[in-house]
């Protein structure tokens, strides 16, 4: 299970009296704070383990998102006695970190794909691998060279011109701690500089929705864009026939045949932006071929393969129900089997899917009709290059 940091531990204090009593992630976008935005947005990707590193007023950040269990995340805390800085937080949790994780900044959201810049290979020695975003303005956060991905030089803050800025997201190596030497201390101004003299730190650009808190200005764009931000798009897909070819039943790992191009397919998509479901009718429940269980540990398989290629399913939707075979409970008429619309009203309804650009893939044109009944496109698969078949057929944003 991979890990996530969040430093959250700054005084905020660009933020001025909105930062009286309140840590500044916890402000409130729409109802909920920042913060909660930013760790559905990193979890969704499959990082359940979660570690807060907290400063100002900590004890509001625990009392609000306690252990993580509503989140669908288990959420451990380090809180500091006195301002360690970005770097000195790290040096402060150095028994709770993995040996690997992701670090993200608690006051900016950058959605673009974490599981690419974790299978990223940089042609040398690495502790910091880093994701970039280029900005038009650069001035109020400074632009980061690269030679090759090998980033070169962190340059002040002032220039206004475009750029390539620190996204604020980062795979680390727990080695970076030894080249923490005090506290306080920035990762920003006293680690990744020297870091990018030797040569261990590299970047890849990303594109996708990126916002921060840091300034009252920017505080009220992310007020108005996060609720835009938040309506995602949505890639349906069925499984057996679509991602896999349809053997009968597939259940086991061994018995799992990938399509042409299904993976390449998924994280084409993700790193899109897209929410990626599978909605797919498992009525072998019914027929007593295997349990509920059997299934969910076989998409968490599916899943950990798809890790392999920097790609995931956000989530996996199946109906265990048989109108005529089995016993109870999965012998009934229900309204999620396929080509009931049941399954994608459910995703629709948790994920805050926008209906106008998703769209369903699916190998049955009688199941297909779940798409038009829930309101969304529906493309039914030849069986060819799944990836091609997206690009040819499916207008992709």
């Amino acid at each position: 299970m991979k890990q996530t940091v969040f430093v959250i531990g700054g005084l905020g204090t660009r933020l001025g009296k909105l930062t009286t009593g309140i840590p500044k992630s916890l402000l409130n976008i729409n109802e909920k704070p920042f913060l909660e935005y930013l760790l559905r947005n990193v979890t969704r990707f499959r990082f359940k383990k979660v570690l807060f590193l907290c400063g100002y007023r900590g004890e509001q950040i625990r009392r609000y998102f306690e252990t993580g269990e509503r989140f669908g995340v288990t959420i451990d805390y380090v809180f500091e006695d006195k301002l360690a800085g970005t770097a000195g937080a790290l040096l402060n949790a150095s028994i709770k970190l993995d040996e690997e994780f992701l670090l993200v900044n608690g006051d900016t959201i950058f959605d673009f794909n974490y599981l690419d810049l974790i299978t990223q290979q940089p042609k040398g020695r690495w502790v910091v691998k880093m994701a970039l975003r280029e900005m038009n303005a650069t001035s109020r956060y400074g632009r980061v060279r690269t030679d090759r991905h090998q980033i070169t030089h962190f340059c002040e803050k002032g220039r206004k011109d475009k750029g390539l800025i620190n996204g604020g997201a980062y795979w680390v190596k727990k080695e970076v701690l030894s080249f923490i030497h005090q506290i306080p201390s920035s990762l920003e101004k006293d680690v990744l500089p020297p870091l990018a003299q030797k040569g261990l730190v590299w970047g890849w650009p990303y594109k996708g929705f990126f916002i921060d808190i840091g300034v009252p200005e920017a505080l009220e764009r992310a007020r108005k864009a996060i609720p835009r931000w938040s309506k995602k798009t949505g890639a349906f897909l069925d499984r057996d026939g679509v991602l896999n070819i349809d053997a009968g039943y597939v259940h086991r790992p061994e018995d799992f045949q990938w399509m042409d191009g299904a993976r390449e397919a998924i994280k084409y998509l993700n790193d899109r932006g897209y929410i990626v479901a599978v909605i797919t009718n498992q009525a072998g429940i019914a027929r007593g071929y295997y349990t509920e269980e059997d299934v969910k540990r076989f998409h968490l398989w599916i899943n950990e393969e798809l890790g392999k290629w920097g790609a995931h399913i956000d989530a996996f939707y199946y109906c265990p129900h048989h109108p005529e075979i089995g016993s109870h409970p999965y012998r009934r008429i229900c309204d999620c089997r396929k080509p009931a619309p049941g399954m994608i009203l459910k995703a629709l309804d948790e994920w805050s899917i926008n209906r106008d650009k998703s769209f369903m893939i699916d190998d049955k044109k009688k199941d297909l009709e779940a798409a038009k009944r829930a309101g969304i496109k529906g493309y039914l698969f030849n069986g060819s290059n799944l990836l091609g078949f997206i690009k040819k057929r499916v207008k992709i944003r």
